[in-house]
């Protein structure tokens, strides 16, 4: 099955605590179907020391479910649902169940 969101799609977060907030997916965990989205959901972590990066407590971004987020309709910037569809040339793309534009 193809996925729904991809990495460095624009996305709205739909429930939890960070609801409303939109950001790029930076990373797809599809064995745990998760994503990992820019500014969303940061957690502070105690990071020991490396010879490449410094040590302390570091904020970063932790993976939030798929579900908790919707494609942001590249037409009108609101959450949309995401369809499948197969072009004339035989090409299956995505595209916004809201606006029925192709995505990629």
């Amino acid at each position: 099955m193809a996925a729904r969101i991809r990495k460095g799609d624009e996305v709205i977060v739909t429930s939890g605590r960070d609801k409303g907030k939109k950001g790029t997916v930076l990373r797809v965990l599809t064995d745990q179907d998760r994503v990992l989205v820019q500014g969303v959901h940061m957690v502070k972590r105690h990071q020991r020391q490396t010879q490449t990066e410094q040590g302390g407590i570091v904020e970063k971004e932790a993976s939030i479910h798929v579900s908790n987020v919707a494609l942001l309709d590249p037409d009108g910037g609101e959450a949309t649902r995401i369809g499948f569809r197969s072009l004339e040339d035989g090409r299956k793309v995505r595209y916004a169940k809201r606006s029925g534009e192709v995505i990629d």
